[in-house]
């Protein structure tokens, strides 16, 4: 099924988690796939050996998404070995939970940094140097409609990254280049299950119209679609991919 091909795309954060998986399905779907990683090399090599081993085409650059001249050493290094960008999945992103009373100036330049900054600076990006017809797919969160308690500045960075989605949808469209944002729900992952009770897990899940909590594969296959040709016809959506939640 390479609803791919001949593409190439760039997917921030994409060492480890969510991210290695949406690596390994565009690969898959016949994507060449640039993945980036901050600091863990050895985690890069492992997707790459992974999307190798299964006859894909992949190479990893190191680059801090939140640091200046990032996003364009990323394009410049795509560019260089494939050619062109195609996609741009803005991955990337770090939570902080804490009540906003106890979240520091730190804390605040830190996760605005990464989660909105790095999105920011990878549509800039994409604005001129991402091919005609191309596709950026960013990612917010359902936890933007949920307003738990711990969340507020999180989810700010993510309202934040939906409204980026909307005006870049708007200013990139004459080149029929699609921008849309997917907000993930509870996913079935080891910082999920480490990070929560077995109690607010089944909590989670009771709330949940589909009963289970999202596999990394649900968002994979979503935002692959939405990196293809065939959704053409969407942009300027923010898509919940949460079964339900909200």
């Amino acid at each position: 099924m390479e609803t791919l091909k001949n593409k190439v795309a760039i997917v921030t954060g994409s060492s480890r988690g969510i991210g290695a998986d949406l690596a390994r399905t565009l690969a898959a779907r016949g994507a060449k796939v640039v993945v980036n990683y901050a600091g863990n090399a050895a985690a890069a090599e492992s997707v790459l050996a992974s999307i190798r081993e299964a006859g894909g085409d992949a190479m990893a650059v190191q680059a801090d998404i939140a640091q200046p001249g990032a996003m364009s050493r990323l394009f410049d290094a795509a560019i260089e070995r494939f050619g062109k960008v195609d996609i741009l999945l803005n991955n990337a992103g770090i939570m902080i939970h804490k009540p906003i009373a106890q979240t520091t100036d730190e804390d605040f330049a830190r996760i605005f940094g990464i989660n909105v900054q790095g999105t920011f600076a990878g549509v800039r990006e994409a604005a001129t140097r991402l091919a005609d017809g191309g596709r950026v797919v960013n990612f917010s969160s359902t936890l933007t409609r949920l307003n738990f308690p711990g969340y507020g500045v999180y989810s700010a960075t993510k309202g934040a990254v939906e409204q980026i989605t909307r005006y870049a949808a708007r200013e990139l469209g004459a080149r029929g280049i699609t921008v849309n944002a997917v907000l993930p729900g509870p996913v079935n992952t080891e910082l999920f299950n480490d990070t929560n009770t077995p109690e607010s897990i089944a909590r989670i899940v009771g709330g949940t119209p589909l009963g289970r909590l999202g596999e990394v594969e649900d968002i994979a296959r979503v935002v692959a679609f939405l990196a293809s040709d065939e959704a053409a016809w969407i942009t300027g959506q923010s898509i919940g991919v949460n079964g339900g939640l909200a």
